[in-house]
């Protein structure tokens, strides 16, 4: 029985591994829609998302039944209630995707990013994407030192969203109030997005220690 129970926990994993997949693979569209304005690539982020919300439920529903037949010990109750709120994490990194891709739509035909700022979104997309895959890695692997190492690369999503309102508040800004609202809003669901991956990192670490590192703030978008 024991085996049994080992081997359904391997598999929500991998399903948890598998849904960071999906939310990257969201991020990296909706990137390339803001960058080109692409009508296609964007509606596919939007209509994709009801793939996230279900491939969530699924892994929340697993982990639920998990608890109500079996009787986990410490570890694996940290490893079982953590794969639970890591669904929650997913679920709005795949919304924050979206988010991106609803600014691009209602832009149409017009490009949503002034030339100033694209260098910014292009490397905040590519950081953003590369979180993703490195927390996918920490999900299918439990690798906690990898875990905890995702937290130093969300650094640099910091700098780039720091560099990014720096150019917003330039006293030379010719762009608008509703384009500058719109640029707001893009870099802080990239900056959400990275926090949701180093998130995942963090709750790696403490299934598979018992340490509880220092919370990252997520916000509500």
């Amino acid at each position: 029985m024991r085996t049994v129970y080992h081997e359904q926990l391997a598999e929500l994993a991998d399903q948890l591994g598998r849904l960071c997949g999906v939310t990257a693979v969201a991020m990296q569209r909706a990137t390339h829609a803001l960058l080109r304005a692409d009508d296609t690539a964007a509606e596919e982020v939007i209509n994709d998302h009801d793939q996230v919300v279900a491939l969530r439920k699924h892994a929340e529903e697993n982990a639920f039944a998990l608890v109500a037949l079996q009787q986990p010990v410490a570890g694996e109750l940290r490893r079982i209630v953590g794969s639970i709120q890591i669904a929650a994490d997913l679920d709005r990194m795949g919304a924050l995707a979206v988010h991106v891709a609803k600014i691009v739509r209602r832009r149409l035909p017009n490009h949503v990013l002034p030339n100033e700022v694209e260098h910014h979104f292009a490397e905040m997309g590519r950081v953003a994407v590369e979180l993703a895959r490195c927390a996918q890695e920490v999900l299918m692997t439990r690798n906690a030192d990898k875990a905890a190492y995702i937290r130093q690369q969300d650094d640099e999503m910091d700098e780039l969203h720091r560099q990014l309102l720096t150019t917003l508040m330039d006293r030379d800004w010719k762009h608008g109030v509703p384009a500058a609202v719109d640029i707001a809003l893009l870099g802080r669901f990239y900056e959400r997005f990275a926090d949701h991956a180093v998130e995942i990192g963090r709750r790696v670490v403490f299934e598979a220690t018992g340490a509880v590192l220092p919370e990252q703030e997520i916000g509500t978008y």
